[in-house]
């Protein structure tokens, strides 16, 4: 087995090994949050017969920059600045984001290929497109694909399984909106630390999304007990699930072990995307143990629109937060059109924190 390290100011690889063999040892200089569960090392043994799967952890070094998203959450939580030529750990997967990156996991992956940096959390693919905002995503290069005992590495490993049914005696609090940047880890982080503050052990998690682990970090930060993600089911995003149910099912489950008194769960993205948001929705048992919907829209029309793609599902909006609620008037439009409580995160975070603990006490006398 050939052994060479990658440096930060080389165009190529430092030391070539001298023999064609399929394992290599890499000093990578970046290990990418959406890698956390399996815990590697900076110096990996890697194959250069990559498998082109989603969660399969892959070795890339980067080859250009990008002036407004550049940077990298590390498995630390702390984020770093990528430059051109760091050997980064990052996870193949699937993102489908309305304000930043889309992209696919290729059906080959092989040494060479040149694939893109998806978003903070490391995901690596074959880039689509982005929002205008933002600069072409980050180029990467592949070395190849960590390994232990000959097998490639991906975060399935070890990972929460799926359930059917749900076991908890929790009450839950969900978050949704309209899209991502309506508010919704504003408004979850502000539930959790007034519940807490009223005297709950409240756990929390987010169910939705892309990998990335500062809206946990931020749950913790405001008094979560015990926080988890899809990741922990070993999910680099939840793009491409037919149904968010069963592994709702799984973390709530799993959550529940800590003897909360109540779970907030942030659903990532909107209720409408790609990210299988709505078919939570569907599931009669999850419907059952929620205590309280909190419902985060950007206008209006959002508002609206939130109140009736739910009310065909039977499910009935307690809050509505988010920037509609950001003046009077959005507060006054919630309630006297829609007939639904209004309560701002950002400024009101009491009153929405009091409204959801009593949706919870009324849930539990019932």
């Amino acid at each position: 087995m050939s052994t060479y390290t990658i440096g930060h100011n080389v165009s190529g690889l430092a030391a070539q090994p001298s023999d064609d063999t399929e394992l290599r040892l890499v000093r990578v200089d970046k290990i990418a949050s959406s890698t956390v569960n399996l815990g590697l090392d900076h110096e990996l043994e890697i194959t250069t017969a990559c498998e082109a799967r989603v969660g399969n952890v892959i070795v890339v070094r980067t080859l250009t920059d990008n002036a407004t998203y550049n940077t990298l959450e590390l498995v630390t939580g702390r984020m770093a600045k990528i430059n051109p030529g760091d050997i980064i750990a990052g996870v193949l997967g699937y993102r489908r984001a309305l304000k930043g990156f889309v992209g696919d996991v290729p059906e080959s992956v092989n040494v060479g290929d040149r694939l893109s940096l998806l978003n903070l959390g490391g995901l690596v693919g074959r880039c689509l497109g982005r929002h205008h905002s933002l600069s072409n995503a980050i180029e990467v290069e592949v070395i190849g694909m960590p390994v232990n005992e000959g097998r490639i590495l991906n975060i399935a490993a070890n990972a929460v399984a799926m359930r059917d049914t749900l076991d908890t005696t929790a009450p839950l609090v969900l978050v949704a909106g309209t899209c991502m940047n309506s508010g919704k880890t504003y408004a979850a982080t502000e539930i959790i630390k007034h519940l807490t503050r009223a005297g709950h052990r409240v756990a929390a998690a987010k169910l939705a999304g892309v990998a990335c682990l500062r809206d946990t970090l931020n749950m913790e930060d405001h008094g979560a007990i015990k926080t988890m993600s899809f990741l922990d089911c070993g999910l680099p995003s939840t793009v491409g699930l037919a149904d968010l149910a069963p592994l709702a099912k799984g973390v709530i489950s799993k959550l529940a072990e800590s003897e909360p008194d109540c779970i907030v769960i942030e659903l990532g993205d909107g209720l409408l995307g790609g990210y299988g948001v709505d078919t939570i929705f569907g599931d009669e048992e999850i419907k059952r143990a929620t205590a309280a919907l909190v419902f985060c829209a950007n206008d209006f029309v959002g508002a609206w629109g939130g109140r009736e793609l739910l009310s065909a599902r039977g499910v009935t909006i307690d809050v509505v937060s988010g920037p509609v609620t950001d003046s009077q008037m959005g507060m006054d439009y919630v309630k006297r059109e829609l007939g639904l409580d209004a309560a701002n995160a950002v400024n009101g975070g009491e009153e929405l924190g009091s409204l959801i603990q009593a949706k919870v006490a009324e849930w539990a006398k019932r």
